[in-house]
């Protein structure tokens, strides 16, 4: 399906150890995940056939992505005093997570996600933001964790202000931010937006991210030049089933295909592995369309198994092992 796309990438992870630690700040979540037919009408009951419970959150689940593709990752987050806190911990650890810099808020719980799936791989997602929008202050190790970064990949489950902070940071010390737009339908500060080296949206967060339409390829790029306008380095649009395309004001688009795969099992946690392992190619410098392409083969192999963070792809998975 994939086998064989090494050749077109060049040097493989073997030594994305070497480089710089990608530093995640985002939020955990515990993963309740039912699975139903279709979703109820207002007013409706609809049974569910099966009930799961899975490690997830945009920022864990891109942390672990990050690492379990083989680079250093350190997660800087917030879990609540309780079982579904440990049970988050333990499952970045497993994935190679460096967890130090993850804290408790006592007398809190831990954030949640029900997530309700369909046959088709589809879903609906309610998140309970918890320990996620608790008391953040960023302390001097957090920010010295940044300071040291390759770069610094955010997402928008955790307050607004915190990301502010934590982009002017990376600013200050030169280090580049990627921001995943998923998480919140809220316009995005033009502050953070200054300070970003990528921003990625899918097409519906582009078009509530600038109020403009993205119907059509025409309306995206015109949607996505609004914000290279306000000082956005790049633009990637995740387009699911239709692949990806980065904006620049460097050159023309570049697109890049999904690839085909037998079976959609579960399209949660997809976006956030695919943004994940652009972010390890971007840290490590290949150029774009290398990032990309391991980006959606990433997302491939991710799609093809239930659940977010467990569905995520290991090094020896990805066509770049041992390249």
């Amino acid at each position: 399906m994939i086998a064989g796309a090494a050749a077109k990438i060049g040097p493989g992870i073997a030594s994305l150890g070497e480089m710089k630690p990608l530093v995640v700040v985002g939020s955990a979540n515990a993963d309740f995940v039912l699975s139903v037919d279709r979703l109820p009408c207002p007013g409706e009951t609809v049974s569910a056939s099966a009930s799961d419970l899975f490690p997830g959150g945009k920022g864990a689940n891109q942390a672990a992505a990050a690492a379990r593709l083989g680079h250093e990752t350190i997660f800087i987050g917030q879990r609540g005093a309780d079982a579904n806190g440990d049970f988050l911990r333990d499952a970045l650890v497993e994935s190679g997570v460096k967890v130090h810099r993850l804290k408790t808020v006592p007398s809190c719980s831990t954030g949640s996600a029900y997530i309700f799936l369909q046959p088709s791989g589809e879903n609906s997602i309610v998140i309970l933001g918890g320990a996620n929008q608790k008391g953040w202050e960023l302390a001097g190790e957090d920010e010295e964790a940044i300071s040291a970064a390759g770069a610094v990949l955010l997402q928008r489950e955790i307050p607004e202000h915190v990301n502010l902070a934590v982009s002017e940071v990376a600013k200050r010390h030169g280090v580049p931010v990627i921001l995943d737009a998923g998480g919140v339908d809220a316009p995005l500060d033009e502050k953070i937006l200054r300070n970003l080296s990528v921003l990625s949206p899918n097409e519906t967060e582009l078009a509530r991210l600038t109020g403009m339409p993205t119907g059509t390829d025409g309306e995206m790029m015109k949607a996505a030049q609004s914000l290279l306008s306000l000082d956005v380095g790049k633009v990637l649009i995740k387009l699911g089933s239709r692949g990806s395309v980065m904006v620049s004001k460097e050159g023309p688009e570049i697109k890049q295909r999904a690839l085909p795969v037998d079976k959609v099992a579960d399209t949660t946690g997809a976006g956030d592995c695919f943004t994940a392992a652009f972010a390890v190619g971007y840290v490590q410098g290949w150029p774009l369309e290398r990032c990309m392409l391991f980006a959606s083969q990433a997302a491939s192999l991710c799609i093809q198994k239930k659940g977010a963070m467990v569905s995520l792809p290991f090094a020896n998975e990805m066509p770049l092992q041992g390249a």
